[in-house]
């Protein structure tokens, strides 16, 4: 690992899951000492987003967004997008999502994941609150959708992005930005490869999805918010620029679409 000095952000990780609930100490402390000084918490259903609110008020270098996650899409009643649109009011919520639609599992039937799709972009929006988009095996269904509720006043992440560079352009168009994750680091990821070398450093995230999709040397293991430095050195190594230069970038660029405090780091 590089050991200069750099401040980063973990722009998506899944503290509230089980995977961390005996040692989230501990695990916020490792991310201190990496230089991983925020991390965004994540929704995915309403017991998720309360969760993930509480979490964010208990811990000071956590925020937290809310929502419904595609996988639960089917389950998720008018009252539960109510209930999560209550928790937008909490304090340290910063974000809505992750929502979107995954057609590579199909727990929920497309025409399903499409309706509370459109849902919650248009309540995110009443919100005031910037989207989150989950995107796997759905590219131009997702684009297609994100195109119809443009402009977005607050903006958008396209979440482990895992499209290619021509697709990252026009997530781009609409005023988002391309988080990508550890699976950059990964010897088969020319094509994420290229979009973290090739798109504008204005337009990048960087995230763990933890406990999922821990970058090398730690893949196949629980992902935790440390290893987000493992992603930022292979990005910068991609882009043939400083360390210090891409934390920084992607560090404003995060305090940007979370409207975070400038002075948390």
């Amino acid at each position: 690992m590089d050991t200069q000095s750099v401040s980063l952000i973990d722009s998506h990780c899944h503290l509230d899951m089980d995977a961390f609930q005996q040692d989230l100490e501990a695990v916020l402390d490792r991310a201190a000492d990496a230089g991983v000084t925020t991390v965004i918490t994540i929704g995915i259903d309403y017991q998720s987003s309360d969760k993930a609110v509480t979490l964010a008020q208990q811990h000071e270098p956590v925020y937290a967004t809310i929502g419904i996650h595609p996988h639960d899409a089917e389950q998720a009643t008018e009252h539960d997008l109510t209930r999560i649109a209550q928790l937008a009011g909490q304090d340290k919520v910063v974000g809505y999502g992750e929502i979107g639609l995954d057609y590579a599992k199909l727990y929920a039937p497309k025409r399903r994941q499409k309706e509370i799709f459109h849902e919650q972009l248009e309540l995110a929006k009443q919100l005031n609150l910037p989207v989150i988009i989950h995107d796997r095996d759905a590219h131009q269904d997702t684009l297609e959708i994100l195109r119809q509720h443009a402009p977005y006043p607050r903006g958008g992440i396209l979440h482990c992005f895992s499209g290619d560079l021509t697709f990252a352009e026009k997530i781009i168009e609409l005023g988002f930005y391309i988080s990508i994750p550890g699976i950059v680091t990964f010897t088969n990821a020319s094509v994420l490869q290229e979009v973290a070398a090739k798109i504008p450093l204005a337009n990048m995230l960087l995230e763990t999805d933890g406990p999922f999709l821990a970058p090398v040397p730690f893949r196949g293991k629980r992902n935790e918010p440390a290893y987000l430095r493992y992603t930022a050195e292979k990005i910068a190594e991609l882009r043939t620029i400083p360390l210090s230069e891409l934390a920084d970038a992607t560090r404003t660029n995060t305090c940007e679409i979370f409207s975070l405090p400038k002075d948390i780091v």
